[in-house]
Protein backbone atom coordinates (compact mmCIF):
# COMPACT_ATOMS: atom_id res chain seq x y z
CA UNK A 1 0.00 0.00 0.00
CA UNK A 2 1.81 3.32 -0.96
CA UNK A 3 2.49 5.52 1.92
CA UNK A 4 0.80 9.22 1.14
CA UNK A 5 1.32 12.88 2.96
CA UNK A 6 -0.64 15.22 3.82
CA UNK A 7 -0.97 18.31 5.88
CA UNK A 8 -4.06 19.47 7.79
CA UNK A 9 -4.39 22.73 10.25
CA UNK A 10 -4.60 21.49 13.61
CA UNK A 11 -4.86 23.45 16.91
CA UNK A 12 -3.89 26.33 14.43
CA UNK A 13 -1.03 24.74 13.91
CA UNK A 14 -0.06 23.12 10.12
CA UNK A 15 1.21 19.85 10.98
CA UNK A 16 2.47 17.72 7.96
CA UNK A 17 1.71 13.32 8.58
CA UNK A 18 2.14 10.45 6.75
CA UNK A 19 -0.86 7.63 6.10
CA UNK A 20 -0.48 4.59 4.56
CA UNK A 21 -2.79 1.04 5.14
CA UNK A 22 -6.64 0.56 4.50
CA UNK A 23 -8.41 2.81 6.80
CA UNK A 24 -10.89 -0.20 7.59
CA UNK A 25 -7.34 -2.20 9.58
CA UNK A 26 -6.71 -1.46 12.56
CA UNK A 27 -4.59 1.37 13.15
CA UNK A 28 -1.35 2.19 14.59
CA UNK A 29 0.18 5.85 15.16
CA UNK A 30 3.81 6.33 14.75
CA UNK A 31 5.16 9.27 17.38
CA UNK A 32 8.97 10.08 16.22
CA UNK A 33 11.32 10.97 18.91
CA UNK A 34 14.69 14.11 19.06
CA UNK A 35 15.90 15.30 16.21
CA UNK A 36 13.95 13.39 13.87
CA UNK A 37 10.23 13.27 12.55
CA UNK A 38 7.87 10.70 10.80
CA UNK A 39 10.67 10.11 8.50
CA UNK A 40 12.28 7.42 10.59
CA UNK A 41 9.33 5.30 10.29
CA UNK A 42 9.38 5.35 6.09
CA UNK A 43 10.58 1.36 5.96
CA UNK A 44 8.22 0.50 8.98
CA UNK A 45 5.17 1.84 6.98
CA UNK A 46 5.86 -0.03 3.64
CA UNK A 47 6.30 -3.36 5.83
CA UNK A 48 3.28 -2.81 7.55
CA UNK A 49 0.58 -1.00 5.46
CA UNK A 50 -0.65 -4.28 3.80
CA UNK A 51 -2.00 -5.77 6.84
CA UNK A 52 -2.93 -2.75 9.26
CA UNK A 53 -3.47 1.62 8.78
CA UNK A 54 -0.34 3.90 9.70
CA UNK A 55 -0.50 7.51 10.83
CA UNK A 56 3.23 9.00 11.49
CA UNK A 57 3.04 12.98 12.03
CA UNK A 58 5.46 15.24 12.74
CA UNK A 59 5.53 17.53 15.53
CA UNK A 60 5.60 21.38 15.42
CA UNK A 61 8.93 22.40 14.43
CA UNK A 62 9.86 18.90 13.34
CA UNK A 63 9.95 17.43 9.57
CA UNK A 64 7.87 19.19 7.89
CA UNK A 65 5.01 20.36 9.90
CA UNK A 66 4.91 24.22 10.83
CA UNK A 67 7.31 25.72 13.18
CA UNK A 68 5.39 28.28 14.85
CA UNK A 69 7.19 31.03 16.95
CA UNK A 70 7.99 30.88 20.29
CA UNK A 71 6.09 34.05 21.16
CA UNK A 72 2.67 31.95 19.56
CA UNK A 73 3.28 29.02 20.80
CA UNK A 74 4.17 26.91 23.89
CA UNK A 75 6.84 23.50 23.02
CA UNK A 76 5.77 21.67 25.57
CA UNK A 77 5.39 17.73 25.76
CA UNK A 78 1.76 18.59 26.92
CA UNK A 79 1.06 20.81 24.04
CA UNK A 80 1.81 18.34 21.77
CA UNK A 81 -0.08 15.86 23.12
CA UNK A 82 -2.36 17.59 22.64
CA UNK A 83 -1.97 18.34 18.78
CA UNK A 84 -1.53 14.66 18.33
CA UNK A 85 -4.72 13.53 20.46
CA UNK A 86 -6.65 16.50 17.90
CA UNK A 87 -5.55 15.08 14.76
CA UNK A 88 -6.70 11.49 15.83
CA UNK A 89 -9.75 13.05 16.60
CA UNK A 90 -9.81 15.35 13.36
CA UNK A 91 -9.25 12.22 11.22
CA UNK A 92 -11.89 10.23 13.16
CA UNK A 93 -9.90 7.27 14.94
CA UNK A 94 -11.11 5.81 17.31
CA UNK A 95 -8.96 2.99 18.39
CA UNK A 96 -4.99 2.68 17.83
CA UNK A 97 -2.12 1.14 18.77
CA UNK A 98 0.95 3.16 19.56
CA UNK A 99 4.44 3.35 18.60
CA UNK A 100 6.56 5.29 21.17
CA UNK A 101 10.34 6.28 20.55
CA UNK A 102 11.67 8.47 22.10
CA UNK A 103 9.76 12.04 22.81
CA UNK A 104 7.12 9.91 21.01
CA UNK A 105 6.98 8.00 24.67
CA UNK A 106 5.88 11.06 27.27
CA UNK A 107 3.48 12.42 24.18
CA UNK A 108 2.22 9.01 23.93
CA UNK A 109 2.03 7.74 27.53
CA UNK A 110 0.42 11.14 27.99
CA UNK A 111 -2.43 10.55 25.23
CA UNK A 112 -2.31 6.58 26.88
CA UNK A 113 -3.40 7.95 30.40
CA UNK A 114 -6.31 10.38 29.05
CA UNK A 115 -7.64 8.01 26.88
CA UNK A 116 -7.31 4.47 27.95
CA UNK A 117 -10.25 3.51 26.16
CA UNK A 118 -9.29 4.39 23.13
CA UNK A 119 -5.42 2.04 23.15
CA UNK A 120 -5.65 -1.52 21.53
CA UNK A 121 -1.32 -1.95 22.34
CA UNK A 122 1.36 0.04 23.12
CA UNK A 123 5.10 -0.82 21.04
CA UNK A 124 7.97 1.07 22.93
CA UNK A 125 11.05 1.48 21.29
CA UNK A 126 13.95 3.48 23.35
CA UNK A 127 11.43 5.56 25.37
CA UNK A 128 11.48 5.99 28.86
CA UNK A 129 8.84 6.26 32.07
CA UNK A 130 11.29 4.93 34.54
CA UNK A 131 14.20 7.46 36.26
CA UNK A 132 16.34 4.12 36.53
CA UNK A 133 16.18 4.53 32.69
CA UNK A 134 17.42 8.27 32.86
CA UNK A 135 21.80 7.80 33.33
CA UNK A 136 24.53 9.69 32.65
CA UNK A 137 23.56 11.39 29.29
CA UNK A 138 20.78 12.96 31.56
CA UNK A 139 23.07 14.94 33.79
CA UNK A 140 23.29 17.83 31.98
CA UNK A 141 19.54 17.87 31.41
CA UNK A 142 19.20 18.06 34.89
CA UNK A 143 21.53 20.68 35.61
CA UNK A 144 19.87 22.64 33.08
CA UNK A 145 16.44 21.81 34.75
CA UNK A 146 17.66 23.29 38.12
CA UNK A 147 19.18 26.48 36.35
CA UNK A 148 18.03 27.30 32.52
CA UNK A 149 20.42 30.33 32.82
CA UNK A 150 23.46 27.67 33.19
CA UNK A 151 24.80 28.45 29.44
CA UNK A 152 27.61 25.08 29.91
CA UNK A 153 24.98 23.20 30.50
CA UNK A 154 23.01 25.06 27.32
CA UNK A 155 26.30 24.63 25.39
CA UNK A 156 26.33 21.20 25.79
CA UNK A 157 22.92 20.82 24.97
CA UNK A 158 22.73 22.16 22.31
CA UNK A 159 25.60 20.35 20.49
CA UNK A 160 23.18 17.12 20.75
CA UNK A 161 21.30 18.88 17.34
CA UNK A 162 24.77 20.10 15.67
CA UNK A 163 26.27 17.63 12.31
CA UNK A 164 28.47 15.63 14.87
CA UNK A 165 25.93 15.40 17.40
CA UNK A 166 23.45 13.92 15.02
CA UNK A 167 25.50 11.85 13.09
CA UNK A 168 26.17 9.94 16.68
CA UNK A 169 23.00 9.41 17.78
CA UNK A 170 22.42 7.68 15.01
CA UNK A 171 25.77 5.45 14.65
CA UNK A 172 26.56 5.51 18.21
CA UNK A 173 26.66 1.94 19.79
CA UNK A 174 25.44 0.27 16.34
CA UNK A 175 27.31 -2.82 15.38
CA UNK A 176 27.82 -1.65 11.67
CA UNK A 177 27.36 2.12 11.10
CA UNK A 178 27.89 1.37 7.42
CA UNK A 179 24.01 0.47 7.70
CA UNK A 180 22.94 3.80 8.56
CA UNK A 181 22.43 6.23 5.78
CA UNK A 182 23.54 9.68 6.33
CA UNK A 183 20.02 10.84 5.07
CA UNK A 184 18.63 10.23 8.43
CA UNK A 185 21.09 13.16 9.86
CA UNK A 186 20.49 15.44 6.74
CA UNK A 187 17.13 15.60 6.59
CA UNK A 188 16.87 16.19 10.40
CA UNK A 189 19.17 19.20 9.56
CA UNK A 190 16.57 20.58 7.23
CA UNK A 191 14.38 21.29 10.10
CA UNK A 192 16.75 21.87 12.75
CA UNK A 193 18.49 24.58 10.78
CA UNK A 194 15.50 26.63 10.58
CA UNK A 195 15.93 30.24 12.60
CA UNK A 196 14.94 29.60 16.39
CA UNK A 197 14.63 26.32 15.99
CA UNK A 198 17.85 25.74 18.54
CA UNK A 199 15.64 27.71 21.04
CA UNK A 200 12.73 24.96 19.94
CA UNK A 201 14.83 22.36 21.15
CA UNK A 202 16.20 23.99 24.06
CA UNK A 203 12.56 24.95 25.28
CA UNK A 204 11.76 21.22 24.85
CA UNK A 205 15.06 20.28 26.44
CA UNK A 206 14.19 22.10 29.32
CA UNK A 207 10.27 20.86 29.42
CA UNK A 208 11.38 17.40 29.67
CA UNK A 209 11.50 17.66 33.39
CA UNK A 210 7.83 17.65 33.22
CA UNK A 211 7.77 13.90 31.88
CA UNK A 212 9.64 12.63 34.76
CA UNK A 213 7.42 14.07 37.14
CA UNK A 214 4.72 12.06 35.39
CA UNK A 215 6.33 9.21 35.61
CA UNK A 216 4.03 7.96 38.49
CA UNK A 217 1.18 8.63 36.83
CA UNK A 218 2.44 6.72 33.48
CA UNK A 219 3.24 3.73 36.01
CA UNK A 220 -0.43 3.61 36.96
CA UNK A 221 -1.65 3.67 34.36
CA UNK A 222 0.78 0.37 33.17
CA UNK A 223 -0.46 -0.97 36.65
CA UNK A 224 -4.19 -0.33 36.21
CA UNK A 225 -4.66 -0.80 32.70
CA UNK A 226 -2.38 -3.79 31.61
CA UNK A 227 -2.10 -2.69 27.98
CA UNK A 228 -0.24 -5.49 25.64
CA UNK A 229 2.83 -4.04 25.24
CA UNK A 230 5.96 -4.95 22.81
CA UNK A 231 8.97 -3.55 23.80
CA UNK A 232 11.67 -3.46 21.41
CA UNK A 233 14.82 -1.61 22.25
CA UNK A 234 18.12 -0.92 21.41
CA UNK A 235 19.90 -2.38 24.53
CA UNK A 236 23.18 -0.33 23.91
CA UNK A 237 21.65 3.17 23.69
CA UNK A 238 23.57 5.62 25.53
CA UNK A 239 20.38 7.92 25.91
CA UNK A 240 17.78 5.85 26.44
CA UNK A 241 20.03 2.10 27.97
CA UNK A 242 18.72 -0.99 28.19
CA UNK A 243 18.20 -0.92 31.93
CA UNK A 244 15.07 1.64 31.63
CA UNK A 245 13.92 -1.08 29.29
CA UNK A 246 13.92 -3.47 31.99
CA UNK A 247 12.31 -1.41 34.34
CA UNK A 248 8.77 -1.81 32.23
CA UNK A 249 8.38 -5.75 33.73
CA UNK A 250 8.09 -3.98 37.21
CA UNK A 251 4.42 -2.99 36.14
CA UNK A 252 3.53 -4.53 32.49
CA UNK A 253 2.30 -8.00 33.01
CA UNK A 254 0.91 -7.99 29.42
CA UNK A 255 4.45 -7.86 27.94
CA UNK A 256 6.85 -9.24 25.39
CA UNK A 257 10.42 -7.99 25.60
CA UNK A 258 13.05 -8.07 22.97
CA UNK A 259 16.63 -6.35 22.60
CA UNK A 260 18.82 -5.70 19.79
CA UNK A 261 22.43 -5.19 20.00
CA UNK A 262 22.19 -1.34 18.63
CA UNK A 263 21.88 1.96 19.81
CA UNK A 264 19.33 4.72 19.67
CA UNK A 265 17.51 4.63 16.57
CA UNK A 266 17.29 0.87 16.42
CA UNK A 267 14.91 0.50 12.97
CA UNK A 268 17.91 1.80 11.17
CA UNK A 269 19.58 -1.71 11.44
CA UNK A 270 17.26 -3.94 12.61
CA UNK A 271 14.21 -2.60 11.06
CA UNK A 272 13.13 -5.73 8.97
CA UNK A 273 13.63 -7.91 12.56
CA UNK A 274 11.93 -5.10 14.44
CA UNK A 275 9.02 -5.02 11.78
CA UNK A 276 8.13 -8.76 11.62
CA UNK A 277 8.32 -8.69 15.70
CA UNK A 278 5.57 -5.93 15.30
CA UNK A 279 3.83 -7.77 12.57
CA UNK A 280 3.09 -11.03 14.35
CA UNK A 281 2.42 -8.98 17.63
CA UNK A 282 -0.43 -6.76 16.11
CA UNK A 283 -1.67 -10.34 13.85
CA UNK A 284 -2.04 -11.50 17.54
CA UNK A 285 -3.42 -8.59 20.14
CA UNK A 286 -5.22 -7.00 17.92
CA UNK A 287 -8.43 -7.96 15.95
CA UNK A 288 -10.33 -6.37 13.16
Amino acid sequence: MKTTYHTKKINGVEIFYREAGDKKNPTLVLLHGYPTSSHMFRNLINDLSDKYHLIAPDYPGYGRSEQPPIADFKYTFENIASIVTSLLKELDIQKYSLYLMDYGAPIGFRIATANPEKIDSLIIQNGCAYEEGLETFWDPFKVYWKDINNKEAENTLSGFHKPDGLKWQYTHHVPDPSVISPDNWEIDLRHLERPENNEIQLAMFYDYQTNVKLYPQFQEYFRKYQPETLIVYGKDDYIFPGVGAEAFKKDLKNLEFHLFATGHFALESFGEEIGALIEDFLDRKVSK
